[in-house]
């Protein structure tokens, strides 16, 4: 049972990052440049990044959290080690508010590899060009 939540959770979070994307592109601070997953992307696809790309693929990072079509995570804590930086996130659902671990690792071509802590979902996130 605990496996089937672990699962649920995953995947509204990855869901959840993607609705991000949409809201708040061209909202960036200085407070974001030093966080290095700020942005806006799109999941499992190149981002074309002219407003055509659709909802369900959209993600939004800040420091604070991860927006998508499925709701809002929040960070609760997060630590780098090389290339990967780990989150303890809370998210926001309907059906009430679930704690995740989630692991970004940054990539060469600047794309972004995402997992929950037990590998049960997995994503790339394609960073959105700038406007």
């Amino acid at each position: 049972m605990l496996r089937v939540v672990q699962r649920i959770v995953a995947g509204a979070v990855a869901s959840a990052a993607t609705f991000v994307a949409v809201m708040g592109a061209g909202s960036a601070t200085a407070a974001d440049d030093n966080f290095p997953l700020s942005g806006n992307y799109t999941q499992n696809v190149d981002c074309k990044g002219d407003g055509s790309d659709p909802v369900a693929v959209r993600v939004k990072i800040s420091p604070q959290e991860i927006v998508s079509n499925v709701g809002v995570c929040s960070f609760i804590d997060t630590g780098r080690e090389g290339d990967t930086i780990s989150a303890r996130v809370e998210c926001k659902f309907a059906s009430g508010p679930l704690m995740g671990n989630l692991s970004f690792r940054l990539l060469p071509d600047h794309t972004i590899e995402f997992v929950d802590r037990d590998g049960n979902y997995k994503a790339i996130l394609h960073p959105c060009p700038a406007k």
